[in-house]
């Protein structure tokens, strides 16, 4: 056996307890990392909803029909990425009460609180609350009522 290789005999199992130290932390990290990738995958689909919602709401014709179309469709897109402890969608239809060939938008606000540990990080506990706004055009020349 080569004596470089050796190690003294006070320095045994020293790897192993180095281990026993480092991998609580090494799982620490990991668990945080899985965390921050599943919140930015929540706020992902909170802004494809609201994407969704603002685009459903601007092909309405009236402003009541803007709001129900939205919530509609923003429901619908958050049941494909998550699941909402609670959701409020707010829609800005100022728009419509403008005339006739004036440019005009519609605004659609989605709030989604999520539970920390339905996103798989049973180490985080709480709710954290993800908004996301999305703002269509609404067309110029179209009736609105």
């Amino acid at each position: 056996m080569n004596p470089r290789n050796r190690r003294p005999r006070g320095e045994r199992g020293t790897a192993a307890a180095e281990l026993a130290v480092a991998a609580p932390v090494l799982m620490l990290i990991v668990m945080l990392t899985v965390a921050g990738g599943r919140l930015a995958l929540a706020h992902g689909g909170v802004e494809q909803a609201a994407a969704d919602a603002a685009r459903s709401a601007s092909i309405a014709r009236t402003p009541e029909e803007a709001s129900s179309n939205a919530a509609a469709a923003a429901a619908a897109g958050l049941a494909n990425h998550l699941t909402c402890a609670s959701t409020n969608v707010s829609v800005d239809t100022s728009g419509f009460a403008l005339p006739v060939g004036t440019p005009a938008i519609v605004s659609v606000t989605v709030v989604c609180t999520v539970t920390l540990t339905d996103l798989g990080v049973p180490a985080l506990p709480g709710q954290r609350a993800i908004s996301a706004t999305a703002v269509n055009a609404l067309d110029t020349y179209r009736g609105r009522s």
